[in-house]
């Protein structure tokens, strides 16, 4: 009697382009989130000012921001391979050649421009763009795995820079970097691909064609396409809250947190290998609270959501400044913890508020637009917080500035169910808003 062998288990593609995905947006976000560990050796060996640094993360930031819609009409008018694989190169780039600079302005050329330009092609709105045309279900999750990814680059790359600029020298961290983001662009071949329709496959959970969302007609210009989805989306209220909070969401956390936790903590006395364990920290509970965020995004109002993460947020850099020392204390410790959990999980319902307002085919753009707004408020954060410390000596007005910005946000949010819809999708009413 011969037995049926058992079938042999099927990984559904649009899980294989994620994973993929994923990995793009780790090298992307690597150099960028490990900036703050490069002050100090940069200080050191050029004598540039912490505000000269901060400038050239501010640059990185806005760039990366503004590029950020261009690509989203890119993306939907041409190959996300191809997109992809010139971020890569342009990061790689940024990075690479970092390790010849002499004066401060080709650091701004390099990291603010070059890696710019690269991290805001492969910003969240490249992730947006494979959830939306590879996933009908699990989307809210697929976000949050995607908005973990910055994380990921943090957790995995933040201590290990640190190691190498202390053992060896930040040229020798910067190239690590480079050649790591070069090392994902095979992968963009296969098993990566720009549709479910190329693949010859449905998008995971549908029942429908395997074709991308029908795309507005290309008429004019990509840019003037762009402007165009802008000016039309600010006619919204609700496209201005959403803006507004993620630029408070950029201020307070890639601008602020992420770019000077590590001096700051320096100021303090505490080691650069201990804050930069802490935040790698931060990263780890970042993808656990950005996935579990993007699961309740499937299941509760995004609006709450984000009305409680800024709230909490804000309430968190109340007291960090007290909180620092040179070691860890307990408090610390719970910091950590917590603002690692609400780190980016405003994303995935920020992604989905854009599509219930605007609707499943200018949702991408728009999206862009707002997460410019996020990486401008980045900027801004950066850039106030390093002239912030020059001008007083201490972090503390940075922190508390920051604070009451996301409490301003929280309460913002509550106005929104009430605001007038862009687009009504009758499959999303049953969500509600």
């Amino acid at each position: 009697m011969r037995l049926n062998s058992p079938k042999p288990l099927r990984i559904h593609r649009a899980w294989l382009v994620a994973i993929v995905t994923t990995l793009a947006l780790v090298a992307t976000a690597a150099f960028r989130s490990t900036t703050g560990a490069f002050f100090e050796p940069l200080e050191s060996e050029f004598g540039w000012l912490r505000s000269q640094l901060s400038t050239a993360v501010t640059i990185n930031l806005v760039v990366y921001g503004l590029a950020a819609p261009f690509a989203a009409t890119l993306l939907e008018r041409y190959s996300m391979r191809k997109v992809a694989a010139i971020a890569l190169v342009l990061v790689a780039s940024g990075a690479g050649l970092s390790v010849f600079i002499s004066q401060v302005w080709q650091l701004w050329v390099l990291w603010g421009v070059l890696v710019g330009l690269g991290t805001g092609a492969m910003a969240l709105v490249f992730g947006s763009v494979v959830a939306n045309r590879w996933f009908s279900e699990r989307r809210g999750l697929v976000m949050g795995i995607f908005s973990g990814a910055n994380a990921t680059g943090q957790l995995v790359f933040l201590p290990s820079i640190v190691v190498i600029i202390e053992q060896y020298s930040w040229r020798i961290a910067a190239l690590v970097v480079a050649v790591f983001a070069v090392l994902i662009i095979p992968l963009l071949r296969w098993p990566f691909a720009n549709s479910p329709a190329e693949a010859g496959v449905l998008p995971y959970g549908g029942a429908g064609a395997a074709a991308p969302p029908e795309a507005e007609p290309r008429q004019g210009s990509m840019a003037a396409a762009t402007l165009k989805a802008l000016f039309s989306a600010s006619c919204y209220p609700a496209f201005w809250v959403l803006a507004l909070t993620f630029w408070i969401c950029g201020w307070s956390t890639n601008g602020l947190v992420q770019t000077h936790f590590i001096p700051a903590a320096h100021d303090h006395g505490m080691p650069a290998t201990t804050a930069s364990g802490l935040l790698a920290l931060v990263g780890i509970f970042d993808i656990l609270g950005t996935v579990f965020s993007g699961w309740l995004t499937d299941r509760v109002r995004p609006w709450l959501l984000l009305a409680v993460y800024y709230a909490l947020r804000g309430l968190s850099l109340m007291f960090l400044h007290s909180l620092m020392g040179p070691t860890v204390e307990p408090l610390m410790w719970i910091f950590i913890v917590f603002y690692g959990l609400d780190w980016v999980a405003t994303v995935p319902p920020t992604v989905v508020l854009c599509r219930q307002y605007f609707g499943p085919v200018k949702a991408t753009v728009v999206f862009g637009w707002v997460f410019a707004f996020h990486m401008i408020g980045a900027g801004a954060g950066s850039l106030t917080a390093g002239l912030s410390r020059e001008t007083t000596g201490s972090y503390l007005a940075a922190w508390i500035t920051a604070a009451v910005l996301c409490l301003a946000a929280a309460v913002s949010l509550l106005f929104l169910p009430r605001m007038r819809k862009a687009y009504e999708d009758p499959q999303l009413e049953q969500v509600g808003v």
